[in-house]
């Protein structure tokens, strides 16, 4: 027939031959077989089946080795690591086969990528694990006393579940000098033991006969049951039920209803009376199962049905049935009944979809195999015979392979995702029968995108602002970004770009590779930095991957992290002390002194407030608030004490404000001495601050000598390595004088600005702890009362190259600040205040 079939496909045209070859790349499918025995530990190893199939083991676990589910995958495990094929619990042949000599168990395992098909057979060989036995104990058998030789006697099968050769194989009757045993091979129903009367049995000499039945198996050692035989003679009915037919068959269909007949049979018997009366039964063999299906009407001969007849279970039944006549010692005559069930087309199609890509891309070509499908019904003939098709119209399709009932559903167009991400595939499957049954299953198939999407940044550019002295370590902000992509290609991971050229900050930044949170790695301080900006990229996970970038901004939040800082009174020691000395004859509303003192801080954390904490006499000075200079309330008199000591809080204005304190003491003296100690302490300070400034000022230029020399000589250097061509840019600008300056900007309740620079004011003083490079301007106040100008108004000029001295007034007080006018520098002339 296979041969027969192989020409048959030789003559169909190339193109099928081209398919089927096709088919085979989509599928391919191969057949082992193993041999294990029963009962066998849980685990206990059965075969390779990788290097069986000459798979490679290192691939079997990413191609998704498996065994297809069926309702023998709970007997077998497979190893996804190795390929090795194990028992999943003991298999009990007689469990599992039942009464089939032949216990094979057939699974289907499957490889993806590409798709393979394996059909794999165990087969369970029966071990001697059971012992014969019969119904009962004792078997009663009652013989007519003129029953002739050769009369037989069919007695009881032993049951053994065992298959095979561990089967019944034999039995054994005791000795005795009336009997023998015969025994009738009845195929799939077992070995029948039949008594043959050999010698006609005498009632008045022995009553009853007693045997021994022996039945034994053909395992190694063969085990064996016994049943002890009672056989009571009967005195005449000679004539036993004769059936009218030597053999009786029958056919029925399958689900036939309950209370159909079957077949009649008829036995006649010579004997009259209650001797010649039959009654009709089923053998003494016959299964529960056939009892349950079948009933005898034990006057009419009648086989009725009582249960549901199904082809798919059983296609034929050989039922032992038995007539007896009403004797005093009744004879019974055995026969066979077969019946052959007909298949009716009472089973739907049944689809298995064996294997099945969740996903195909996009860029699949045609034919590309996303299904394996499995077709089948129990069915036979016209009423098995299947036609499956896809029903909708889609971008799939419906082929046959090579295996019977097995197909591919593959693409027959291109995919894309853009327009339909899902398909919901109904397969339809229908057989040949009358009425035709119709099966359905429906696959999902998702259409898998490739990498043509650029993760996109949730905003661009970001911009966040931070406090200062953040915690190191903690996170800062987040960046997002989004693919239009699945899956790994819309998997997006974020690092950030590093040019230590261009901005060192990002050093001390780290990104959150999966969630694009960005840590800060040290504590920002505002008066350092106050903003900086970097680059983010946000990559997918594609291959090859796609990315994008973005600028993050980052501006720094002052915070009240500086204490105010006391400028003056400050003492030798540093300390914020001072001594004033004022004479007697002051007047009300003369200016004392002025408290001067800065925070690094900006806004309300650096706007600062005095006060006065202590004083001695609250009736004689006041203290603004806003400027902290220190002025009289009232005259003095020979009464008020000659020195006062007065506690100025300094605290500036951030939510958790943070202070400093300043003393100031006060001597009243009389005119004469006030001024001798005024010019005497002006004197000393203008020496001390000369000597500092000019210190300073020899290392200042001596370092700025040093450096200008090293340039020459490395203009030099260069000029002789390179091309005259190039030696002009290195020149200085023709108007540049060499004049040095050099600025700090300090910022407080009121502003000033100090310099250091190649030409000072005689009146400039070096502040102490200040690293000898900040100057502070002498107070250059009014009389008392008058506040200065409003505008900027310049005081000093600066055409020889020296300072701009200019003073900021308003109603809480003046500032001043000093500019520098470089020398020799004619385009700048006079410039103003600002």
């Amino acid at each position: 027939m296979e041969q027969r079939r192989w020409g048959a496909r030789q003559r169909r045209p190339l193109l099928s031959v081209f398919l089927a070859l096709f088919l085979w790349v989509c599928a391919v499918s191969a057949q082992l077989r193993y041999s294990i025995s029963e009962e066998l530990n849980e685990g206990t190893f059965i075969g390779n089946l990788a290097k069986d199939l000459g798979t490679d083991p290192a691939s079997i676990k990413q191609r998704g080795f498996r065994i297809m589910s069926s309702s023998n995958e709970r007997l077998f495990k497979v190893n996804e690591n190795d390929g090795a094929l194990y028992t999943n619990s003991k298999i009990d042949r007689e469990e599992v086969c039942k009464e089939s000599n032949a216990c094979l168990i057939n699974i289907k395992t499957v490889l993806d990528n590409p798709l393979e098909v394996h059909y794999i057979s165990v087969e369970i060989l029966d071990l001697n694990d059971h012992t014969p036995t019969f119904p009962g104990k004792t078997k009663r058998l009652e013989i007519s006393e003129s029953a002739l030789p050769g009369a037989t006697f069919q007695l009881q099968n032993a049951y053994d579940p065992d298959g095979g050769l561990n089967s019944v194989q034999q039995y054994k009757i005791s000795q005795n000098d009336h009997f023998r045993l015969e025994v009738k091979d009845r195929g799939r129903d077992g070995k029948t033991p039949i008594l043959q009367l050999q010698r006609q049995l005498d009632r008045e000499s022995k009553r009853v006969h007693k045997l021994v039945l022996t039945a034994i198996d053909g395992g190694t050692p063969p085990k064996t049951g016994l049943v002890e035989i009672l056989i009571e003679v009967l005195d005449v009915n000679d004539n036993m039920p004769v059936f009218t037919k030597d053999t009786y068959s029958a056919t029925l269909q399958e689900n036939a209803p309950v209370g159909t007949t079957v077949i009649q049979v008829n036995a006649t018997d010579s004997d009259s009376g209650a001797n010649g009366e039959v009654v009709y039964s089923f053998g003494s063999d016959v299964k529960d199962k056939i009892r349950q299906l079948f009933k005898m009407d034990s006057f009419t001969g009648e086989i009725i049905v009582t249960g549901n007849v199904d082809f798919e279970e059983q296609d034929s039944y050989d039922i032992d049935i038995q007539a007896s006549d009403k004797g005093n010692i009744p004879l019974k005559t055995d026969k066979s009944v077969i019946i052959k069930i007909i298949d009716m087309n009472d089973n739907s199609p049944e689809i298995e979809v064996t294997s099945l890509s969740r996903a195909v891309s996009e860029d699949s070509r045609p034919g590309t195999t996303v299904a394996l499908v499995s077709v089948i019904d129990l069915d036979s003939g016209l009423n098995g015979k299947i036609i499956s098709h896809v029903s909708e119209e889609s971008p799939f399709v419906l082929t046959a392979s090579m295996q019977d009932n097995l197909f591919a559903v593959v693409t027959k167009a291109h995919l894309d995702r853009e327009k339909k991400s899902a398909y919901d595939i109904t397969i339809i499957a229908k057989d040949s029968g009358d009425p035709a049954l119709t099966s359905k299953q429906i696959i999902s198939i998702f259409v898998s995108d490739i990498n043509d999407n650029s993760p996109e940044f949730l905003s661009s550019p970001y911009t966040f602002y931070i406090s200062e002295n953040n915690k190191p370590g903690d996170s800062m902000f987040s960046v997002k970004a989004s693919d239009c992509d699945e899956g790994e290609n819309a998997v997006i991971y974020y690092h950030i770009l590093r040019n230590n050229k261009e901005n060192a900050h990002t050093s001390f930044l780290n990104v959150n590779s999966e969630t694009g949170e960005i840590l800060a790695l040290k504590s920002f301080d505002f008066e350092t930095v106050k903003s900086f900006h970097f680059q983010v990229a946000a990559t997918d996970g594609g291959s090859p991957p796609l990315s994008s970038n973005v600028t993050v901004n980052v501006f720094i939040l002052d915070q009240n992290d500086n204490t105010p800082v006391i400028l003056y009174p400050v003492s030798s020691n540093g300390s914020a002390e001072g001594v004033e000395e004022i004479p007697r004859n002051i007047k009300a509303g003369d200016l004392v002194t002025k408290v001067r003192a800065y925070d690094a801080d900006i806004g309300y954390n650096g706007w600062l407030l005095f006060s006065l904490g202590q004083v001695t006499d609250h009736s004689i000075f006041s203290l603004d608030r806003y400027t902290g200079q220190i002025r009289t309330l009232r005259s003095l008199t020979e009464t008020d004490e000659a020195e006062h000591r007065l506690l100025i809080l300094v605290k500036d204005n951030g939510n958790v404000s943070l202070s400093a304190t300043a003393t100031v003491t006060v001597k009243l003296v009389e005119p004469k001495e006030a001024f001798a100690a005024s010019d005497v302490k002006s004197a000393a300070k203008l020496d001390q601050e000369e000597d500092n400034v000019t210190f300073y000022l020899i290392i200042t230029l001596g370092s700025v000598s040093l450096l200008f020399v090293i340039s020459i000589i490395v203009l030099i250097a260069m000029q002789c390595s390179k091309s005259t061509e190039y030696t002009s840019k290195y020149l200085q600008d023709t108007n540049y004088d060499g004049t040095l300056c050099h600025s700090i900007q300090y910022r407080s309740g009121d502003k000033r600005y100090m310099l250091v620079g190649p030409r000072m004011s005689i009146g400039s003083t070096i502040v102490p702890g200040s690293q000898a490079n900040t100057l502070v301007l002498p107070d250059r106040r009014h009389t008392s009362g008058e506040k200065g100008p409003v505008e900027g108004q310049e005081v000093g000029n600066g055409t020889d190259g020296g300072l701009h001295l200019c003073r900021y007034g308003d109603e809480r007080g003046t500032s001043e600040s000093i500019m520098a006018a470089p020398s020799g520098n004619r385009s700048i002339g006079r410039r103003p205040c600002r």
